[in-house]
């Protein structure tokens, strides 16, 4: 029997209530559980929005991102954590940033850097920026790593620097309070292995990106370059002069390296091989990556074994420093002569060109120190 009006609308009243709180319950839990989570019920990392600065946007295609190893949010930062974790190497004394520290533009101040059983190596630690413009994958001085991810690999179970078992490692790691369930938010599995750990150190590495230079700013139009300067990039830029630009690129290359291999003319006989010691190839003896130019004022010593102290010192080599071998490149056009012969003022105009490549709000990111 249907209930008269008077009756009926308490009751509705106080159902429509009811309905109205129980709504508001759900979207508490909805808005609780966030967008991070699936219809499953899995967590699901968000996308790390890389930001390229203009200039890169200008001159360079997009940056190299394998597809099995997007950038996340929670992938960058769980490798910026492993990054500067100790507990990597074997005695629990040195991270990659112990090598590669950011104040230094990600590499270090000494010639060459000791191990946690005091073995120093024999090459200078490159530079972290920009490695994602990489585009032949070949990482080191002498190109044998494929991949940033496999170049990860390595350190941790040399036994001159960090000198410990990956299996090791990944124990730690587990039994850590925190990791399992960092891994489990940026991969899906918080079973923590030597993929994933590189893949995460990865990650952190392909946003360390400098482009925000005194030079950087010139070429967008925001800052003005002195006479010294101007003069220094013509001397840079000039065949006659500096002849640069092949090896390291130029205003429309803001990676300032070629990426490539040159036998730059630093000795007669090679105690190090370089890239002939990978491919096996006698015409490769010598071969060192051409390192970017940018931040040089933060990564002496230089050359990949650390010989030069100051850049008047490879300023110098390049004029009146370079030595003849079979595998000299041949854009070393003045080698018989010693080098292109700068004058002492083109000498000093082009140190401070070089210094316009400098990024401070680089090695100042908090995004990048622990």
């Amino acid at each position: 029997m249907a209930l008269p009006y008077l009756a009926w609308y308490p009751l509705a009243n106080k159902v429509r209530k009811t309905f109205f709180f129980l709504s508001v319950i759900g979207l508490f839990f909805i808005s609780c559980s966030g967008p991070d989570e699936n219809d499953d019920g899995e967590y699901t990392p968000i996308p790390y929005s890389l930001e390229i600065p203009a200039f890169f946007q200008e001159k360079l295609i997009s940056p190299l991102i394998p597809s099995n190893n997007p950038l996340t949010e929670e992938g960058v930062a769980l490798g910026k954590k492993l990054f500067f974790d100790t507990s990597l190497s074997g005695n629990n004394t040195q991270s990659c940033a112990s090598c590669h520290k950011p104040q230094n533009s990600f590499t270090d101040n000494t010639r060459f850097s000791d191990g946690i059983d005091g073995v120093f190596g024999s090459r200078n630690s490159m530079p972290l920026f920009n490695l994602a413009w990489n585009f032949s994958e070949r990482f080191a001085w002498d190109g044998k790593e494929i991949s940033l991810e496999r170049q990860a690999l390595e350190p941790v179970k040399n036994p001159i620097e960090m000198h410990s078992r990956w299996a090791d490692v990944a124990s730690k790691l587990q039994q850590d309070p925190e990791y399992p369930t960092l891994f489990l938010r940026a991969f899906g599995t918080s079973t923590i292995d030597s993929s994933l750990v590189t893949k995460a150190i990865a990650q952190f590495e392909r946003i360390l990106i400098s482009g925000n230079s005194k030079f950087d700013q010139y070429l967008l139009g925001n800052s003005s370059l002195n006479t010294q300067e101007l003069n220094g990039f013509n001397v840079f830029m000039d065949e006659a002069r500096g002849d640069c630009f092949h090896c390291h690129g130029s205003d429309n290359n803001p990676l300032w390296t070629d990426n490539d291999f040159h036998n730059n003319g630093l000795d007669e006989v090679f105690v190090d091989l370089g890239l002939g010691a990978i491919t096996g190839d006698p015409n490769d003896n010598g071969k060192f990556r051409s390192p970017s130019l940018r931040n040089l004022a933060f990564t002496a010593p230089y050359m990949h074994d650390g010989r030069f102290a100051t850049l008047e010192e490879v300023i110098n080599h390049y004029s009146e420093g370079l030595k003849i071998s079979p595998t000299i490149d041949p854009l070393m056009k003045k080698a018989q002569q010693g080098g292109v012969q700068l004058s002492a003022q083109d000498k000093e105009d082009l140190k401070a060109f070089l210094l316009t490549l400098t990024d401070y709000d680089f090695i100042n990111n908090p995004d990048f120190i622990n």
